[in-house]
């Protein structure tokens, strides 16, 4: 199931970009999909509609189209309004994290998703950028956001592989030593 889920967001996201791409406007794009990505951080609401099963997918596209304002580029409303209408809004987060990875190659980039339990600064941002950097030998893009239930360090992802140095994950494995033990 989820390989088919993350099969279909790779679609979504794929048309997208080759569309916005041909037009030019791929990094417009990306800048409205990073804001819509942060207002469905934010919001409980545009949680609930993307996921819930009790809205309808007419109910979620209206939901959808009013949330979007007068500014956003016609063809990211009308890729969101489709993604709702087809039943696929609630692979929203995988398919614009997928668009962002498939930008970031396209501009010859690494995408890196990076959750932290606080937000980070300005100055950690830019070491971890250079850490990066140094270890895939690309320039970086970062998808940051946090997760107060990390309680401190970081998750890196990029591509296929996951640096989990979280707190919450060293003292769950601390607590399976103390039990085996």
């Amino acid at each position: 199931m989820a390989d088919s889920r993350s099969e279909i967001a790779e679609r979504y996201a794929s048309a997208f970009f080759e569309l916005v791409s041909e037009e030019g406007k791929a990094d417009r794009a990306e800048t409205y999909l990073d804001e819509i990505r942060r207002a469905y951080d934010d919001s409980e609401d545009l949680r609930r509609l993307v996921h819930s099963p009790a809205f309808s997918a007419e109910q979620k596209e209206k939901g959808i189209a009013a949330i979007l304002d007068s500014g956003a580029h016609p063809l990211t409303t009308n890729f969101l309004r489709l993604m709702a209408r087809k039943g696929r809004l609630s692979l929203l987060i995988p398919t614009i994290q997928t668009f962002k990875r498939i930008a970031a190659e396209a501009r010859g980039e690494v995408s890196a998703e990076v959750v932290s339990a606080h937000p980070l600064t300005a100055d950690q941002l830019t070491d971890l950028k250079a850490q990066i950097r140094a270890a895939v030998g690309k320039d970086v893009q970062l998808d940051t956001r946090t997760d107060p239930e990390l309680l401190g360090g970081l998750i890196v992802k990029i591509g296929s592989r996951m640096i989990d140095s979280s707190l919450k994950t060293k003292l769950a494995r601390l607590r399976a030593t103390l039990k085996e033990a």
